[in-house]
């Protein structure tokens, strides 16, 4: 008889990991799921687990960080007649387009990171790559370098726009998250000020950009 063998059986996926861990902290409590709970429901030892992710907290945050890679990937192909905030527009609200089957999920797993205190003590670094992926790109169409103060105000208010959408959304749910997004970013393009009523919808991608950062 062949003794069973430990370790990760085949399938095991950070995505089995990621719904996993969802679902025990919905039901159980973040503090109160421990890691070899996680891995126990997935076929797995508690020391396989750490080769998939340092620590609990990092379930949640896997496609955040695979978001921040397609950012930078759609930036590097946005054609340079495009004005740099409609472009950061677009590249954003392109990244964060879902299907309606993976609504309820993505609610959850907002609603997670927004309520534990563990695991928004641990966005932090997340969303720095976040903003640093819109400071590149912005550093690149000012032809200044990443860490100069425009680049890097370009990322944070970008950032701070997408967050506040964020939060509309979970709380009205009234929408789809682009709605929330396409209009937080149009506004921080135009300074915020009221769209004129005979103008052209922003959402048309008006050529004309009130931050000046073309």
């Amino acid at each position: 008889m062949t003794p069973p063998t430990r370790g990760r059986p085949r399938g095991t996926t950070k995505r089995e990991l990621e719904l996993i861990a969802m679902r025990l902290f919905t039901e159980q409590g973040f503090d109160e799921t421990t890691v070899e709970q996680i891995a126990a429901a997935a076929g797995i030892s508690g020391r396989t687990f750490f080769r998939y992710f340092p620590t609990k907290a990092e379930v949640l945050w896997y496609q955040f960080d695979d978001e921040v890679a397609a950012l930078r990937e759609a930036f590097a192909t946005m054609p340079d007649e495009v004005p740099m905030m409609t472009a950061v527009r677009r590249v954003v609200v392109n990244a964060n387009r879902y299907r309606a089957e993976d609504v309820a999920e993505l609610r959850t797993r907002m609603q997670l990171v927004g309520a534990v205190p563990a695991l928004a003590a641990t966005a932090g670094a997340h969303y720095d790559a976040w903003e640093r992926a819109v400071s590149a790109f912005a550093a690149q169409r000012l032809g200044e370098p990443e860490d100069a103060l425009l680049p890097l105000a370009v990322g944070r208010t970008t950032l701070a726009a997408a967050r506040a959408a964020f939060d509309a959304w979970l709380a009205r749910a009234d929408a789809d998250l682009t709605v929330y997004l396409d209009e937080a970013l149009a506004g921080l393009a135009r300074g915020f000020a009221p769209t004129p009523s005979n103008s052209v919808d922003d959402r048309q991608v008006s050529p004309a950009t009130p931050m000046g950062y073309d």
